[in-house]
């Protein structure tokens, strides 16, 4: 039965590996090619492999990664995406396209690159890597969905194997932990359960053009969805009643929306300057953030941030960045992309949960004050707080490294 499971996951990844080079092939692209497939040409030295999926996973291991460069561990990183590997080479480390988990091209990886241990991360689990792996199969964040569980059933006891191979498991939440406990996790793998995302680390980002923005007199709605941006305008509208020279800076969660947006901003009676454009924010009731990878320079001019994704069914975006910026946070009912770090910040009462337009108007009213929206920051700041440092973790990862780096 074992044997026909790990048939029947062989023959699904086959037919998913086949799409990936046909669609390679057809763009002619040799150098992803030859990463899908391990083609490169042997590196010297040995590696721990280091995987994440793409821009969102790596971000939130950095200050994990850095530590680990410290020490001196020589770290081959590879995400699912092309931006993925654009970002940890930025970082300065050697990184590629991971490669398809065929066991042949597994082998050649491991082979090629030396690989003595594995640092996988969130849901990134696959067979063939984790089965082949010579030395400790390490996972940081490690996430299973009741939904991701059950799928899993549907090859028997091939997670149970998977897990058998794991030293290291520090899950990102408790359900999860749970849940990689029922599969099979052995007890003395059980590490702390982290949400990595708590480490994040605000860079230091300006651009004077936008210094005439006044962190208390600016709210920012962040990464907002379809449906979204007109609550977020009637709630700005009335919160200007109160407070005419309230300024929002509006950064939707898909940029080519853009137009879409400023469309619903000038219906709404609302002035709009646009960053694409170049335009000043100065005298505009809207700044139109339209770009790709700036909100840490966003978060740091609004003292108070709507979290985007919550009102409706998206399962709301991450608290843990604007929380970092000490922000005033506000949010929507829709949370369970983040359900434990939002249950934190309630227990707490961190931030303030709204509804629709008339509560945010509301919310922002209750804020208006600078100092409220610094004890608010500084609340949802100390709530979201890790229980353990990344240099901390880093160090239990190395207790399974010592000896074969």
């Amino acid at each position: 039965m074992e044997g026909n499971l790990m048939l029947l996951y062989r023959s699904l990844v086959t037919l998913f590996a086949l799409k990936v080079v046909a669609g390679l092939v057809l763009r002619g692209d040799r150098n992803a090619l030859r990463q899908r497939l391990a083609l490169e040409a042997p590196a010297e030295g040995r590696h721990l492999w280091l995987h994440a999926a793409s821009n969102g996973e790596l971000s939130s291991a950095r200050p994990v990664i850095e530590a680990l460069a410290a020490r001196g561990v020589p770290l081959l990183v590879t995400c699912n995406s092309p931006t993925g590997v654009a970002l940890a080479q930025s970082w300065g480390l050697v990184a590629r396209l991971a490669p398809l988990d065929l066991a042949r091209v597994t082998r050649r990886m491991i082979r090629h690159w030396n690989i003595v241990a594995q640092v996988t991360m969130e849901s990134e689990l696959w067979p063939n890597r984790m089965l082949l792996c010579p030395g400790p199969v390490l996972i940081l964040g490690g996430r299973l969905s009741p939904g991701t569980a059950r799928g899993w059933r549907h090859f028997g006891g091939l997670l149970g194997r998977m897990l058998a191979r794991v030293a290291f498991l520090s899950a990102q939440d408790d359900g999860s932990l749970a849940r990689f406990r029922a599969a099979g996790l052995p007890p003395e793998a059980e590490g702390p359960v982290i949400d990595l995302k708590a480490f994040y680390a605000p860079p230091r980002l300006a651009d004077p053009s936008l210094s005439a923005l006044r962190r208390d007199g600016t709210w920012l709605a962040a990464s907002t969805h379809e449906g979204e941006e007109e609550i977020v305008l009637a709630a700005h509208a009335l919160a200007r009643r109160r407070d005419p020279g309230l300024t929002l800076i509006l950064a939707p969660r898909h940029p080519r929306r853009a137009d879409a947006v400023e469309r619903l901003v000038r219906a709404a009676g609302l002035s709009v300057a646009r960053r694409t454009r170049g335009d000043p924010p100065q005298g505009a009731d809207v700044y139109l953030a339209d770009t790709l990878g700036e909100m840490a320079l966003f978060y740091p001019l609004a003292g108070r941030v709507f979290i985007g994704g919550t009102l409706g069914d998206r399962g709301g975006h991450t608290p843990h960045e604007p929380a970092a910026f000490g922000a005033a946070l506000i949010h929507g009912p829709d949370v369970a992309n983040f359900r434990p770090a939002f249950a934190r910040l309630a227990e707490q009462q961190a931030a303030i949960g709204i509804e629709d337009a008339a509560t945010l108007a509301a919310a922002l009213e209750a804020l208006a004050d600078p100092e409220a929206q610094r004890r608010l920051g500084a609340r949802a700041r100390d709530a979201l707080a890790p229980a353990t440092d990344a240099g901390t973790l880093a160090g239990m990862l190395m207790q399974h490294l010592d000896g074969i780096i």
